[in-house]
């Protein structure tokens, strides 16, 4: 007999109702968590070059950047490489509080993050995951060039 909150019997991989209403509310109270990300993402070649390095939040507000941060970044990857990375970088938090995931479009984000970290790291599916010392020490040093994205899903 089919449960009435279901459209269809439930295959393994699919989620319940329950998970399915769940999930549909955690991206709802975690669209307010994230109002105050940036509306896009400049590049550092940019960034550089503004008297007053900046982006506006989807909150209207606006995310400084320190100019000694963007000047340490640009001292770690060349000129194309500036070109090509995007601030501020992603760091998404899930369900896990011991690890996060910066999200990487490019090769570039994975270089900055092994240089900052002073050690190797591989992105897979388009993240490098980061245990909670690296993550302390990357936003230490990178504090306004990083920001997080909360997502309802367990970081995997």
């Amino acid at each position: 007999m089919l449960n009435p909150l279901q459209d269809k019997v439930p295959m393994q991989s699919e989620q319940s109702p329950y998970e399915t209403v769940l999930q549909d509310c955690l991206r709802g109270e975690l669209r307010l968590v994230n109002a105050g990300l940036p509306k896009s993402q400049k590049r550092l070649s940019d960034l550089l070059n503004e008297k007053y390095p900046h982006v506006v939040c989807n909150d209207g507000s606006t995310h400084c950047f320190k100019k000694s941060e963007l000047e340490y970044l640009a001292s770690m990857i060349d000129a194309d490489e500036q070109q090509a990375l995007p601030l501020p970088m992603l760091i998404e938090r899930g369900g896990s509080q011991a690890e996060a995931a910066i999200i990487c479009g490019a090769k570039v984000e994975e270089k900055v993050v092994s240089k900052a970290l002073n050690m190797p790291v591989t992105s897979e599916e388009g993240r490098v995951r980061i245990y909670k010392p690296q993550l302390a020490l990357l936003r230490r040093k990178l504090r306004t060039t990083t920001v997080y994205v909360f997502s309802p899903t367990v970081v995997a």
